[in-house]
C-alpha cells in the first residue's frame, strides 16, 4: 500500500498558483485607493466650478465689447411712428457677426485659460468650459443691451424729437450665435489637452509586487512513502 503523496486537507507543494513559502502578500488598500480617486473627483469638481464661473462673469466684458463695437442701426421718426433709415442697410447683421467674433476670440481664451488651470483635463472642467461659456454668452447678449442704447423706442423717439436720427436698441438676429463660445471654448480646451495634457501613467502589473518578495525555495520535497 502506498502513502498518499500530500496529506489531507494540505495544498500540493507544486501548486503554481499558491504563494512562495516565506513569501508576504502585499498590503491592499481598496478603502485608501477610493479616498484617493474621491478626493481627484472632487478636486476636478472644484476646478470646474470656478471655470464655470468666471467664464460666466466674462460675459459682461462680451456684452460690453458688442455695445461698443457693434455698428449701430439708425433709426428717424416722425410724428405717427419710427421708421428705419437705411431700409438696405446692414447694420443688423453686422452686429451679429460682431457677436459671432468676440464670441470665438473669447471661446479662445477661456479654452486656453482653462487648460493652464488644469492640464490633466477631466468631464467637470469640460462641463464646467461648456456650461460656464453657454452663460457667458447669454449674459454677454443681455448685457449687450443693457450698455447699449435704450430699448424703449418710444420714449427714445420722443427725447430726440420728430426727424432726428438715432440708434435702435441693440438685437441679436441669430440666437444660434449664442453656441460660439462654447463650441470654441470646449475645441480649444480639448485640442490643447489631446497634444499637450498630462498623461496618466499606465499601470503595470507585477506579480512580485502582488504576492511579495519570494524568498529562497529549498529543494522539492522528496517521496517518503513506501509500499
Amino acid at each position: 500500500m502506498t502513502a498518499p503523496l500530500t496529506p489531507p486537507h494540505q495544498p500540493s507543494p507544486h501548486d503554481p498558483w499558491q504563494t512562495p513559502e516565506g513569501a508576504t502578500e502585499a498590503p491592499y488598500a481598496p478603502a485608501d485607493d477610493a479616498s484617493e480617486r474621491s478626493a481627484e473627483l472632487a478636486a476636478d469638481i472644484r476646478k470646474g466650478l470656478v471655470v464655470l464661473v468666471v467664464t460666466a462673469v466674462a460675459g459682461l466684458l462680451l456684452g460690453a465689447l458688442w455695445a461698443w463695437l457693434a455698428p449701430k442701426v439708425p433709426l428717424i421718426s416722425t410724428d405717427k411712428a419710427v421708421f428705419l433709415k437705411d431700409t438696405e442697410g446692414e447694420e443688423a447683421a453686422g452686429a451679429d457677426g460682431v457677436f459671432v467674433l468676440l464670441s470665438l476670440g473669447l471661446g479662445l481664451l477661456t479654452g486656453l485659460g482653462a487648460f493652464l488651470l488644469h492640464r490633466r483635463g477631466g468631464v467637470p472642467v469640460v462641463l464646467g468650459i461648456a456650461l460656464g461659456a453657454l452663460m457667458g454668452a447669454w449674459l454677454g447678449w443681455m448685457a449687450g443691451g443693457w450698455f447699449g442704447p435704450t430699448a424703449d423706442v418710444v420714449a427714445h423717439a420722443k427725447a430726440a424729437g420728430a426727424g432726428a436720427v438715432f440708434d435702435a436698441p441693440l438685437k441679436l438676429g441669430a440666437k444660434g450665435a449664442l453656441l460660439a463660445w462654447p463650441f470654441a471654448a470646449v475645441l480649444v480646451h480639448l485640442g490643447l489637452t489631446a497634444v499637450w495634457g498630462v498623461r496618466d501613467p499606465e499601470p503595470e502589473f507585477e506579480w512580485g509586487a502582488y504576492y511579495g518578495a519570494p524568498s529562497q525555495a529549498g529543494p522539492a520535497p522528496q517521496d517518503t512513502g513506501s509500499a
